[in-house]
């Protein structure tokens, strides 16, 4: 029998990509993941209950292998908390203490930790932001964009005169209260790699939310950057573009320590110029954030198929990222600058001829899957032959989630759990993010008499309405011959369209075949 082992959670916020994820990915494991009771987490821009969660916490490490911890969620109480508090310094540094008396009470615990720098939006909107954001949002980003290419020496005489104009109109108390939390909390990242330094924490992740190539949060990257330098820690820890993703990266990670694994994954693009593209709401080259992310999840980038433990067919861009609620739209790069059939025909080659794990990171739009793509792979009868899918939300969300998926399919083959948690992205990434949303969005919610921003609660009509499209989208886009995805719950978790809250589960068409589990462990 193998050694089971005891994981302590602790969740960048209560939605299901960060509470439910990573649990999920841990069924039918070894692994057993214990996360905090949902009514001591937060609720949006309500902080989770910060000295219940650090009871638990503590009293959850005893007899525990190892921890991943959201230390957002322990300082501040949540992702959004982080971007609203009035902590003071000490405040968050007595809480910090609080990990170094954990790490010496259990000193055989592995911490793996992950720290968001604050973000900031490029737009006026306060749904995830200080009420003054829907006023301020876009002046706040420009002033600090325009200012960082001021100091480089780059910016236009344009970009100087709207810069005047800024200071002109922008409250000084609206900017010092934006400043002012910023300074608290990347004096709360200094203060973290201290714990990495000195063994508290074993590995750490600063993973970069919304992220631009200037601005206010590129320019506390570079104070984080430079004492992660001075304190020589660039292999303990790593700062890259995500968020949402990270508690299912570092589970990965942990899971392939434990077993003494590190597997080899070799990249397969649809696009010549896609590993050259900057994806929405981030800041380098895809390709480099692609090889952050096999890394933290505990892999390594391979040379070719041949030794390749793992394939990961990638769609990208052909040449600049759009939103996946505007492909009813054609356009020139998507269908001409990348080969959506060679990367399938590929796929379908190694898989069937090959028998080679393949896993599908469908990154070509932000938001939502490419219902071409998923098409085909529909068409070669490939969905549910996969080592891992997603396309939800930003390039790097979607990466994370697939390659840790992928990276746990090789220790444990095609469990149940594993086809569960394909049929959820099917449903979320392609069905809800790329079709349902943007169709509910753009009228009928308003019809009812709700918008995009504010709905019936989370279990209302338009819960209702999001799950009857769901179901039909499904039947059409999804479900095979060899099995269909059941949905059992549908909710809206923070009251809003964005996101979608979903249990489902993978009905095979003939459970006797379906029932097999293939161990690769």
């Amino acid at each position: 029998m193998p050694k089971q082992y005891k994981l302590t959670f602790v969740p960048l916020d209560e939605r299901p990509c960060n509470y439910e994820f990573p649990y999920l990915l841990a069924q039918g494991t070894e692994f057993k993941v214990e996360r905090p009771p949902l009514e001591i987490m937060g609720l949006k821009k309500r902080p989770g209950d910060v000295e219940q969660l650090w009871t638990w916490f503590e009293e959850s490490c005893a007899g525990a292998d190892g921890a991943i911890v959201a230390l957002d969620t322990l300082l501040y109480g949540g992702i959004i908390p982080s971007r609203l508090h009035q902590l003071k310094p000490d405040e968050l540094t007595a809480r910090l203490e609080r990990l170094r008396g954990i790490k010496q009470q259990y000193p055989q615990l592995t911490l793996y930790a992950f720290q968001l720098i604050m973000r900031c939006p490029q737009y006026s909107l306060s749904d995830e932001e200080p009420d003054y954001y829907a006023d301020w949002g876009r002046e706040i980003f420009r002033k600090g964009f325009i200012s960082h290419r001021m100091e480089l020496g780059i910016a236009t005489d344009e970009e100087i005169r709207e810069l005047a104009d800024i200071d002109n109109r922008l409250p000084m108390e609206v900017l010092e209260d934006y400043l002012g939390r910023r300074a608290v909390n990347i004096e709360a990242n200094k203060q973290v790699l201290a714990l990495v330094q000195e063994g508290i924490i074993d590995f750490m992740i600063v993973p970069q939310d919304d992220s631009a190539p200037y601005g206010h949060t590129a320019k506390d990257q570079e104070k984080v950057r430079a004492r992660i330098t001075a304190l020589d820690l660039e292999l303990k820890v790593y700062m890259y573009p995500g968020a949402d993703e990270v508690g299912c990266v570092l589970l990965s990670r942990m899971m392939n320590k434990a077993r003494g694994r590190m597997p080899l994954v070799y990249p397969r693009l649809s696009s010549v110029q896609g590993a050259f593209v900057t994806p929405l709401f981030e800041d380098r080259f895809f390709y480099e954030t692609l090889k952050y992310q096999i890394l933290a999840a505990g892999g390594l980038i391979a040379s070719s198929a041949t030794e390749a433990d793992l394939v990961l067919l990638i769609s990208t861009p052909g040449e600049t990222m759009a939103e996946a609620v505007s492909q009813q739209h054609s356009f020139y790069s998507y269908d001409v600058y990348r080969n959506l059939m060679e990367l399938v025909e590929y796929g379908h080659f190694l898989l069937r001829s090959k028998n080679k794990p393949v896993a599908v990171a469908d990154v070509g739009y932000a938001n939502g899957g490419d219902q071409k793509l998923v098409k085909m792979l529909r068409q070669k009868d490939m969905l549910f032959d996969l080592a891992g899918y997603a396309a939800w939300n930003t390039s790097s969300n979607s990466l994370g989630t697939v390659i840790s998926q992928a990276l746990i399919y090789l220790l444990y083959g095609r469990t149940p759990s594993h086809l569960d948690f394909l049929a959820l992205r099917y449903a979320e990434d392609v069905c809800y993010c790329s079709v349902v949303r943007g169709e509910l969005s753009n009228g009928p919610v308003q019809e009812m008499g709700y918008g995009k921003y504010l709905l019936d609660g989370s279990r209302g009509l338009v819960a209702a309405r999001v799950e009857e499209r769901l179901r039909q989208e499904l039947a059409v886009r999804i479900d095979t011959a060899a099995g269909s995805i059941q949905i059992t719950d549908c909710y809206m978790p923070w009251n809003r369209m964005f996101e979608v809250g979903l249990s489902v589960r993978f009905v095979p068409s003939n459970p006797g075949k379906e029932s097999r589990i293939l161990e690769r462990g």
